[in-house]
């Protein structure tokens, strides 16, 4: 377990608590990074265009990170459930326990934390991902777990998720995790696009990469919603049953999806009614004051163009009649 697969490698012996996420603190911190960055620059804009550049840049970061972030996150769909159980297979010994279910684009954790977290003198706080993303063998994983000795039931709950589990979810979430992300990868291209194509001025195309990123963004929430409104198994622990719901990343989406919506169709809309005032919230606009020129140095001007010379205009010239003495 090292610190770039996306588990905490600090914790000692096979317990583990729930993962700290490093690919999302990187994440993250690379974002933050390039804001603090823009930060410090942020005095040297003038006027009322500071603001709007300042929002502009929050906004264009906070997409990015969102559709990148959620790549890599365990928390699509969740569920817990507090139940009475047994802790090792072939022991009538039992634990009251919370047991969660996290599923991801690219695997599932499986969640096991005792109340309290001291009992049967051992430390019952237990996390476990089992993957099933394209490349990993999710029967691999849990067959490590059978070595591993974990807890009855997290491998139950894990076993739901087999190839060979008659509940048949596995090649379903798996098949929908994968088009899932590469909905998001191709949403956070077009995402760099749109950044590109608003640092060269060029609105209205911007704003139809923001709209094809929303696009991509609620395609792949289409598509993991597919696997999740199929027929399961109940996860069923004695008397309860856990079942599980859309998580914090997916409702994220979500929300980040309408809102690049919103925003690409104000762009559109603004590029065709009012341009003006896209131009002015881009900081476009170019009303600022012509240089006017002094009418007093136009070259008709005599104060000019004689420097200190009589001229007489020629309308004033007159007929002068000379007598001879």
């Amino acid at each position: 377990m090292t610190l770039w697969d996306g588990s905490y490698p600090f914790y000692p012996g096979p317990n583990a608590s729930f993962p700290f996420d490093t690919s999302r603190a990187v994440i993250v911190t690379v974002f933050l990074s390039v804001l603090m960055t823009f930060i410090i620059i942020l005095p040297g804009i003038r006027g009322r265009g500071r603001l709007l550049w300042f929002l502009r840049l929050v906004l264009g970061l906070f997409m990015g990170a969102v559709i990148l972030t959620v790549q890599f996150t365990r928390d699509w769909e969740t569920g817990w459930v507090q139940a009475n159980t047994s802790y090792k297979s072939f022991s009538a010994v039992q634990v009251n326990a919370d047991i969660g279910l996290h599923i991801g684009l690219a695997g599932v954790n499986v969640t096991l934390r005792g109340n309290p977290v001291k009992q049967i003198n051992e430390t019952i706080n237990y996390n476990e991902h089992f993957p099933w993303s394209f490349g990993a063998d999710y029967e691999r994983s849990y067959s490590e777990g059978l070595q591993k000795g974990l807890p009855s039931p997290i491998l139950y709950v894990a076993e739901k998720f087999r190839t060979q589990s008659p509940c048949a979810v596995h090649r379903q979430y798996r098949i929908a995790g994968h088009y899932a992300s590469v909905m998001l990868w191709l949403a956070f291209c077009t995402w760099l696009i749109s950044i590109l194509l608003f640092s060269m001025s060029i609105l209205l195309s911007g704003g139809h990469m923001l709209l094809l990123t929303a696009t991509l963004m609620l395609l792949s929430l289409l598509i993991f919603c597919t696997a999740r409104n199929t027929l399961r198994c109940p996860v069923q622990f004695g008397p309860v049953a856990l079942r599980t719901d859309y998580g914090e990343s997916f409702w994220l989406i979500l929300a980040t999806g309408l809102l690049i919506l919103l925003l690409g169709l104000g762009i559109i809309v603004l590029n065709y009614l009012q341009p003006e005032k896209l131009k002015l919230i881009f900081s476009l606009d170019k009303s600022s004051e012509e240089e006017v020129w002094d009418k007093s140095c136009l070259p008709a001007e005599p104060s000019c163009s004689a420097q200190g010379e009589l001229v007489v205009p020629l309308g004033e010239l007159c007929l002068v009649t000379a007598t001879r003495l």
